[in-house]
């Protein structure tokens, strides 16, 4: 028998190949980024080949590095699938599914149970992680992530359509009044989702607010927090008009009544060939019809 790779270090690769970021990568799989260096290391040993060049903590794909990804990650593929269909229980489907959690929480899981009800065998394995779309095709098979536009090499559905808000306590909604005025406007602290960073800008521009700067611009990574920190009265929040109905929080309130379309959506996103994977298509299916 033919001696095999490090898979560890196969799996390091193939992680850095597909986030772009070393950094990801090693967070991905709960590495320090020594520790993920030394496993390309032992693989570039292994191969005899110069995968990676690198400065500082950059590591650039080699025409070497693409050669072998191209060689190689359609094996792993075709590996993994032969391991699950040999060790997964037969009477269950299963479908590891990225979600956004404030998504989760207001929209996916208080319909589940349709789901269940519907399709008993089908099982998810929630993933509310960082870069869930850099993620399809690797640890998930599927994602539903807020995004402009997804990349045209994957399969993507848009949910929904939304308008952004300026979202705040319903104490201070009253004292800024109903005319934004840029130097009250300046003073105050605004709440601005990671994966939403053109909502503030779109806001500016459409409430003729583009020369704002406010005392300062916080960024969260949970639509939850956001919404939590705006009732604080931490800051105001740039959410979607969706988001403020569904949280239904009588703490809350838009301010200034302003409705600006968002570049954002919700999309559905997988590869397109695991469209055809049957826990895929069912949860596609269902997730469309249900209009989520």
């Amino acid at each position: 028998m033919r001696r095999l790779p490090p898979l560890r270090a196969l799996e390091a690769f193939i992680r850095v190949v597909r986030l772009g970021s070393a950094r990801s990568a090693a967070s991905e799989l709960g590495l320090s980024p020594s520790a993920l260096s030394r496993r390309i290391s032992n693989l570039e040993t292994f191969t005899g080949r110069k995968l990676f060049s690198r400065s500082g903590q950059t590591m650039r794909l080699t025409d070497e590095g693409r050669a072998f990804y191209d060689a190689v990650a359609p094996q792993l593929e075709a590996l993994a699938a032969a391991v699950e269909t040999q060790s997964e229980n037969l009477q269950l489907m299963r479908l590891r599914l990225g979600v956004m959690p404030l998504f989760g929480t207001q929209r996916l899981f208080p319909r589940l149970g349709e789901l269940r009800e519907r399709h008993p065998r089908l099982h998810l394995d929630i993933d509310t992680g960082p870069h869930l779309i850099d993620r399809v095709g690797d640890t998930l098979d599927a994602a539903i992530a807020l995004t402009t536009q997804p990349d045209p090499s994957l399969y993507g559905v848009q949910l929904d359509e939304n308008t952004i808000h300026a979202i705040a306590n319903v104490d201070l909604v009253k004292e800024l009044g109903e005319t934004p005025d840029v130097d009250v406007m300046s003073k105050q602290t605004f709440l601005v989702h990671t994966d939403m960073p053109q909502s503030f800008e779109a806001w500016k521009a459409a409430l003729g607010l583009s020369g704002l700067q406010p005392a300062a611009i916080d960024h969260y990574d949970s639509g939850q927090l956001i919404l939590e920190a705006a009732a604080q009265r931490i800051g105001i929040a740039m959410m979607h008009d969706d988001h403020l109905a569904r949280n239904n929080d009588p703490r809350l309130a838009p301010l200034f009544d302003q409705s600006v379309p968002s570049p954002y959506s919700y999309w559905f996103i997988c590869r397109p060939a695991d469209l055809e994977a049957r826990p895929v298509r069912i949860f596609h299916d269902w997730i469309v019809k249900a209009g989520l």
